[in-house]
């Protein structure tokens, strides 16, 4: 199963279990984020990042100049369970 699959089956699957309305303001939400803009100016598949600054996991501050200065980096970003 490729990943478009997996992203449709994850819709429909949302979609049985998500009441009506919170999924009418789900949608409500995305259609703002798409008439703003938001998307046009978020950082594209395979663009090079600038130069950032994040705390870590005990709260030390870590700049990305510093971790690319030893090698490749990968970044992840965890939204938290809702």
């Amino acid at each position: 199963m490729g990943l478009q699959d997996k992203l449709r089956a994850i819709r429909e699957g949302a979609v049985k279990q998500i009441p009506a309305a919170a999924l009418e303001v789900m949608h409500g939400a995305t259609q703002e984020l798409q008439r703003s803009g938001a998307a046009d100016r978020v950082i594209q598949t395979g663009a090079a990042l600038p130069p950032f600054a994040l705390p870590n996991q005990r709260g030390e501050l870590v700049r990305s100049a510093d971790v690319l200065a030893r090698g490749p980096m990968v970044l992840t970003v965890y939204r938290g369970i809702w």
